[in-house]
């Protein structure tokens, strides 16, 4: 296929360029288009930036990144959907590194608008201010599951586009009229029946003008969108063929690993490193930034040379403890440390003041992101050029930063983008890859893969911010009649941002996402982001401010209901004053058969709302008192996401971040002694295992409106309130910290 670098691109809208005996098409959706990415390779044909024909077949372009969410498969499904391709018949690629894939919705749920408002403000800054940001900034990213509202439309214009064009060419060959042509399973078919194959079409598609606009299929003629198919990468994933980032060879391939300061913020005083250099195996042993790296002609050689290093830290900036870590959270509800307040409803002081308050205060811990591959990349530099092997979602951030290291242009950084090994957003982060950038720096020529030891990745993940919540409620009447939220949390932008090179200022929607937006309308309500001096370095942790912030709303909100004698399901539905919320909570209580929160002693269940990513999802979990513990029996998963592409991938991400969110408000956190993380490896940092897996596991997906949303990350917030409340009405115990093993015994 096409080599990936750069052509130039002729046209408005639509662009197709003549390479080699090929063509190229892509859409672009504001005035001043990217140029396209794509360079031939010997015969091939380039299809600008989505879709590629040469003789041997099509390659789509799908550049957002695939961790295991099933992103190769969607973005083919809606190339193919318009192309007219079957996806098992055509070959994927990620693409270059390039403005052109830059992501058009990514920046929204960063907007202080709510998912809810569709006033003229709201959509002008969700889809008009937010796609900018995203082009000026060249955001090719992927993350806050924008994979499908992004690439919904602009890539089945792609395919459209390509398709007619197509057949153009097929008209301008047979001199038949365009009106009595079709297209089907990668072929343009004359009246008489006869097929000409895309691959024999290429080339002179070239020499065709591509049309500035081309009407998109309606939904009741998909073939392939909103029907279940078997997954691209199923048979690769289970034969054990699917190649990672980890997987990757090259000729004369070096293995490396590091060693950085086990806190944060500092570096190495000493290195005494003479032991480990005459180990066997090893090539070099070097310093990097915050500490050694080791080159080896293997691996584990790698890392037992590494280990047997000498170091003599210096001291890290950041909190000698988790405990004094709280305490640092703890005095951040001040004035000066004031973030935001976009929920100011009612009068809450004056509402307080003349009732009986209830308050509680709720903790998050530390997360990780703890994919099952480590981070680890491999770089090649040679003169003035740099290549990258690595899985990652910030593909153009890495070749700026690869490029400012070397100290060569961007554009001679050639990202080769590879599907990951799980991530959560750990893949938003790229300090494996300048790591790695620096030792291959010092072998010129020799490509070199870095891997990380799981303590290494465990101890350097940038994880999910710490959050500590005050609150104080009250009821009327058997009613939530005032609900006062305070949450104080690392900015997760203002340290991710930077890293990135991206400039982070004004308040953080993080802080409060999940809690400030949600749709109930309770008389008195408010919600404020205190913004905690940065410390750890944190990150994007699946589903991000949200993960946490629904323990913090929807916990309380429960405690709240229960003080008022209310049904928790039905005192939710009362206060919802948003439509598809509604019926995301009656859709979830009626695959419950709900009739109540304690159906008999011991036993219990629990209801939870979250909108997030603007998709609202609610979820009940059931539980049992037993006597090797509480035992999770079921858990039911409701959402409302517009449109299903997808629904058995869809199913599988509902159930997945269901579970995963159950299994770290169970026992995940990440805790610090010493100034440095304490859980180095997964003995250590527990999740959901199979035997503690619920027996039911439901989920139901809405489409009952006219938005496209993605579906990775809502599923996740809603676990941990829904089995923190079903704990409650099982046993009388109400949770306000996680992870729950604390308090709780799981069987």
């Amino acid at each position: 296929m096409a080599s990936l670098g750069k052509i130039a691109r002729r046209g408005f809208l639509v662009g197709a360029a003549a390479v080699a005996g090929g063509v190229a098409f892509g859409t672009w959706r504001l005035r001043t288009p990217y140029p396209n990415p794509l360079a031939p390779g010997d015969g091939a044909a380039v299809l600008n930036p989505w879709v590629v024909v040469d003789g041997a077949g099509v390659t789509l372009i799908t550049p957002r990144a695939d961790k295991g969410q099933g992103a190769v498969q969607v973005q083919a499904a809606l190339l193919a959907e318009e192309l007219d391709v079957e996806p098992k018949a055509v070959r994927t690629a990620f693409g270059p590194a390039a403005p052109a894939y830059y992501n058009s919705v990514v920046v929204a749920d960063g907007m202080p608008v709510a998912a809810t408002d569709d006033g003229v403000i709201a959509r002008l800054l969700r889809e008009e201010v937010s796609a900018a940001a995203g082009k000026v900034f060249g955001m090719h990213v992927t993350g806050g599951s924008t994979t499908v509202p992004d690439a919904y439309e602009t890539l089945r214009r792609a395919g459209a586009v390509a398709r007619e064009t197509l057949k153009r060419a097929a008209a301008a060959r047979t001199g038949t009229a365009m009106a009595d042509l079709r297209t089907e399973d990668g072929q343009v078919i004359l009246p008489d029946g006869a097929a000409l194959p895309y691959t024999e079409l290429a080339a002179e598609a070239a020499e065709v003008e591509a049309p500035d606009f081309v009407p998109l299929r309606a939904p009741s003629a998909w073939r392939i969108l909103g029907q279940p198919v078997e997954r691209l990468d199923m048979a690769a994933k289970c034969t054990g063929t699917q190649t990672f980032g980890i997987d990757h060879r090259q000729p004369g391939m070096l293995h490396a690993t590091v060693r950085t300061h086990p806190g944060w913020g500092a570096g190495a005083v000493s290195v005494e490193s003479r032991a480990a250099e005459r180990m066997r195996g090893v090539e070099r042993v070097v310093e990097i930034t915050g500490g050694v790296g080791v080159i080896a002609d293997n691996t584990w050689r790698a890392m037992q040379a590494a280990e047997a290093v000498e170091i003599d830290w210096g001291p890290s900036p950041i909190a000698e403890s988790t405990e004094a870590m709280w305490d640092d959270f703890a005095a951040s509800f001040t004035e000066d440390r004031h973030d935001s307040r976009f929920k100011d409803e009612g009068d809450v002081d004056g509402a307080l003041a003349g009732a009986e308050v209830l308050e509680a205060e709720y903790r998050v811990p530390f997360l990780a992101h703890a994919p099952l591959e480590p981070m680890n990349a491999t770089v090649q530099v040679t003169g003035d050029r740099a290549d990258i092997w690595t899985g990652t979602q910030i593909p153009r951030f890495v070749q700026d930063h690869v490029a400012g290291i070397v100290g060569i242009a961007a554009d001679r950084v050639h990202v080769h983008n590879a599907m990951i090994g799980g991530s959560f957003g750990h893949r938003l982060e790229d300090l494996h890859v300048r790591q790695a950038t620096e030792l291959a720096m010092r072998v010129p020529g020799r490509p070199v893969k870095m891997t990380w030891t799981r303590e290494e990745d465990m101890a350097h993940d940038y994880p999910r911010t710490m959050q500590l919540a005050r609150m104080r409620g009250a009821v009327r009447a058997g009613r939530v009649e005032a609900f006062d939220l305070s949450i104080a949390a690392h900015s997760t932008f203002a340290s991710q941002g930077p890293r990135w090179g991206v400039p982070a200022s004004g308040p953080d929607v993080a802080i409060v996402a999940g809690a400030w937006d949600q749709p109930f309308a309770i008389p008195h309500y408010r919600v404020t982001g205190y913004r905690v001096p940065e410390g750890v370095p944190v990150s994007s942790w699946r589903s991000v401010g949200a993960s946490g912030n629904a323990f913090l709303h929807d916990g309380f909100l429960d405690e709240l209901i229960h003080a008022a004698g209310a049904d928790p399901l039905e005192e939710r539905l009362r206060l919802c004053r948003h439509e598809p919320s509604r019926r995301v909570l009656e859709a979830v209580g009626e695959m419950a058969g709900w009739d109540g929160p304690r159906p008999a002693e011991g036993r219990g269940r629990g209801v939870a709302y979250c909108l997030s990513f603007g998709v609202p999802t609610a979820e009940i979990v059931e539980v049992t008192e037993t006597e090797e513990g509480l035992r999770i029996d079921a858990i039911y998963v409701a959402a409302e996401v517009g449109r299903v592409l997808d629904p058995v991938n869809l199913e599988a991400q509902m159930t997945g971040g269901a579970l995963f969110g159950l299994g770290h408000a169970m026992f995940s956190e990440l805790t610090f002694a010493g100034h440095r993380v304490e859980q180095r490896n997964y003995d250590g940092y527990r999740t959901l295992r199979l035997p503690q897996t619920p027996r039911i596991v439901e989920t139901r997906a809405l489409e009952t409106t006219d938005e496209i949303r993605g579906i990775g990350e809502p599923p996740v917030p809603p676990a941990a309130p829904a089995l923190a409340n079903a704990i409650f009405a099982a046993t009388g115990r109400r949770l306000r910290e996680m992870p729950f093993a604390k308090s709780v015994r799981f069987a």
